[in-house]
């Protein structure tokens, strides 16, 4: 029995900052060390980020001096917006608090232990033997990772229900004395927000809910620096090298059309296209190697524009949004696809 996605619910921090005013406090920040604010600028334009939503008040970030000070700022945000998010996701789904068998928690941007889905079984009354299991390291691959590694624990348990909640705060990774291109650029296109699915057998009497009919894991050999973080004194240090694009150029298309093939599917046959809002150049790199228009893939731009990349809980923003479109109709096919460090993808077929 494979498990379906009943619920997706979504939350961000309180602050929100544009892109002009956060280009001003950047000028400010780098002003005495860059040796060329405009083509900072540049940059940051070049991610077509409209604004971001910002764990804390932008005039308290100078304040985080230390890794310890910005992660204990994480610990705190994180476990607000993973309590807000398992609730709505809980409430859409029809389920309450102890109804719920297995938490899987992703992040890439702070690290808790306690981890911090165990910081809710006092929060939201779960159960005492629901069992737990955080992942950490997976970056933008993990919302799509995340989804498949629940379906598989709910293959082994049909009738039980999972939740997997994904939260990211880059903006509490910032290396201020770092000033390279692939720094500038990670400042300009990351954000924070939260995300949570809740999976599980679909009810008699509900809505049409996807099924995850299948996953797919593909690892690329040789590419451990094209994306990730070197741990340094001041916490985490972005590794972003321009590949990425190429990669997805050379591979995707390979990748997904055996994945279909093993589904007695092809590419024509997918009606909703759930991709990671990776960035413009990844985003037109698999508009290309997957010959799909612009607008099988609007929801991921208009999410890139209006919120930048939130890492692994992106991909679950964009599947929310299609759910709450009614767009999707029973017997339609849809395909989540996210990369991230590995370099690898993930790749889920659902079916309406």
């Amino acid at each position: 029995m494979s498990a379906c996605i009943l619920a997706a619910a979504t939350a961000l921090p309180n602050h929100f900052a544009d892109q002009e005013t956060l280009v001003a406090e950047f000028r400010s920040l780098w002003g005495e060390k860059h040796f060329n604010l405009e083509r900072m600028e540049q940059l940051f334009r070049a991610v077509r980020v409209g604004g971001r939503y910002l764990s804390l008040p932008l005039a308290e970030y100078r304040a985080l001096e230390t890794f310890s000070a910005r992660n204990n700022a994480w610990t705190r945000v994180a476990t607000e917006l993973s309590e807000v998010v398992l609730r709505k996701a809980l409430d859409r789904a029809g389920l309450l608090p102890d109804q719920l068998d297995h938490i899987f928690f992703t992040t890439v941007t702070g690290i808790a232990t306690p981890s911090v889905e165990s910081r809710l079984i006092d929060r939201l009354g779960l159960r005492l033997d629901l069992k737990r299991t955080p992942l950490f390291g997976l970056g933008c691959v993990a919302g799509a990772a995340g989804i498949a590694r629940a379906s598989d624990y709910l293959r082994g348990f049909p009738g039980q229900h999972a939740a997997l909640i994904a939260v990211e705060l880059c903006s509490l990774t910032l290396q201020r004395e770092d000033l390279s291109v692939a720094n500038i650029i990670a400042s300009g296109l990351f954000g924070d927000g939260a995300a949570c699915v809740v999976l599980g057998p679909r009810a008699p009497t509900s809505a049409p809910a996807p099924e995850v009919l299948a996953t797919r894991s593909v690892f690329y050999p040789a590419t451990e620096r094209v994306m990730g973080w070197d741990i340094v004194n001041t916490g985490f240090k972005i590794v972003l090298s321009s590949q990425v694009p190429d990669l997805v150029r050379a591979r995707i298309r390979d990748d997904v059309d055996s994945f279909l093939a093993a589904q007695g599917l092809k590419r024509s046959d997918i009606r909703h296209w759930v991709c990671h809002p990776g960035g413009p150049k990844v985003l037109e790199a698999f508009e290309v190697a997957l010959e799909i228009p612009r607008a099988a893939v609007q929801r991921t731009w208009d999410s890139l524009q209006q919120l930048g990349n939130l890492s692994s809980a992106s991909v679950l923003f964009v599947l929310r949004d299609l759910l709450e479109s009614g767009e999707a109709k029973p017997g339609d096919f849809g395909l989540l696809l996210a990369m991230g460090p590995g370099f690898c993808s993930e790749l889920v077929l659902l079916r309406w």
